[in-house]
């Protein structure tokens, strides 16, 4: 059913509460629930950590919107650690990196096919790329540190196979800015999802610099350095998608329709009852917020909020296997390579380009990333499995 952004309200602000014990609840199963729990925990909480973040920046520069922006801040706090917390104690840093790699692969392939902007959906389809080769990267690693197989968080909803190799994707700063949507043209899905991915994209990079250092395998530390930098890249190339014109109010409200177009997506998937929940009473609040700021919208500038905001959230995220949709842009497109704000083939670009410089300088001693996978193929039940299958079993089960 479709949710009308003008006649659903929501929990007013100042019933928006919490206690300690409703913030920390029992976390999903990374083993029993649904695989798409875990990356609709990992989205949600990158989408409410950027919140923050950008109503944290918009106070420094803003004295007319601190009070407001103070008030939504604190709730928001909140629903992030409610959110955050729904990650199990036994799920490992470099699972949760598995889990924050799918979100990565099967969100931003959602968005690439719903993206009614053809240069913004191949800017999406050009980064989803450069994630699904980081999940092959991360889930040799897996191999290598815990003699795991990936695919028992992944539940085969997603391939585990290189993409564009990681080693390549370095690019000079400018060919990582690409041209920001038209604000006064541009369809409102264009704008949330523009949004939901840049604050997906800050939250992986923020993850992989915290989490990275506390490796000790050197292998590990290093391949979180150089993977964290793409993703420095990502948040450079989402980010500029936005167009940087618009107003302070303009962008709060449009991320604010973002949250809820994101937590209402949640709320249409989930097949945990209790964690359902969670997402209707996000919704909820999330309502509370938007019509908070359309009155700020409406008074302090001046406008109507339905100049731009939409009377129906727009075609939602669909969290489910993109497998095909992946394996096809792979085939065709594996080979393109940015040239300032442009995507060009890789044999466009010349020799000496900034980019190859600037790849070749990072990688003159070596790159982790090809390290980690020197002679990995993804195999279910892990190596040993895999020896068990080429050198066979003898009597009482030893191997031959």
């Amino acid at each position: 059913m479709a949710l009308d952004l003008f006649k659903e309200k929501g929990v007013p602000l100042d019933r928006q509460v919490f206690t300690w014990k409703d913030m920390v609840q029992r976390p999903y199963s990374k083993l029993d629930d649904d695989a798409f729990t875990r990356v609709r925990v990992i989205l949600m909480n990158g989408i409410e950590s950027d919140a923050l973040r950008f109503k944290h920046i918009v106070a420094r520069f803003n004295r007319q919107l601190r009070e407001p922006l103070a008030l939504i801040r604190r709730v928001e706090q909140h629903q992030q650690t409610l959110v955050n917390w729904l990650n199990p104690a036994d799920q490992s840093p470099v699972e949760t990196t598995l889990g924050f790699e799918q979100v990565a692969i099967e969100v931003t392939a959602s968005v690439a096919l719903k993206e009614p902007d053809p240069y913004l959906a191949q800017a999406y389809r050009f980064g989803m790329l450069e994630d699904f080769d980081h999940l092959y990267r991360y889930s040799a690693l897996y191999d290598r540190i815990e003699g795991k197989d990936p695919n028992y968080l992944i539940q085969s909803y997603s391939d585990i196979r290189p993409g564009r190799p990681t080693a390549v994707e370095h690019r000079h700063p400018l060919d990582d800015l690409r041209r920001p949507y038209d604000m006064r043209t541009a369809h409102p899905l264009t704008k949330i999802h523009a949004l939901l991915i840049t604050a997906a994209e800050f939250q992986t990079h923020d993850f992989y610099m915290t989490i990275g250092p506390m490796f000790a395998d050197p292998v590990a530390r290093q391949l979180y350095a150089e993977i964290a930098s793409i993703e420095e890249q990502h948040v450079t190339q989402y980010g500029s998608l936005i167009d940087p014109d618009q107003s302070v109010l303009e962008q709060w409200l449009m991320h604010e329709a973002m949250e809820l177009y994101c937590y209402y997506s949640c709320l249409q998937y989930e097949g945990n009852a209790r964690i359902k929940g969670i997402w209707q009473r996000m919704v909820d609040y999330e309502l509370g917020h938007l019509h908070y700021v359309m009155e700020l919208f409406q008074r302090l500038g001046g406008r109507d909020p339905a100049e731009v905001l939409p009377a129906t959230l727009p075609d939602l995220i669909d969290f489910k296997s993109h497998r095909e949709f992946v394996r096809r842009t792979l085939a065709q497109e594996v080979d393109l390579r940015a040239n300032g704000t442009e995507f060009v083939d890789k044999a466009e670009i010349p020799p000496g380009h900034r980019s190859i410089l600037y790849r070749d300088q990072l990688n003159s001693e070596g790159s982790p990333t090809e390290t980690v996978a020197a002679g990995y193929q993804w195999t279910p039940g892990t190596e040993l499995n895999a020896r068990v299958q080429r050198v066979g079993v003898g009597p009482e089960g030893r191997l031959q």
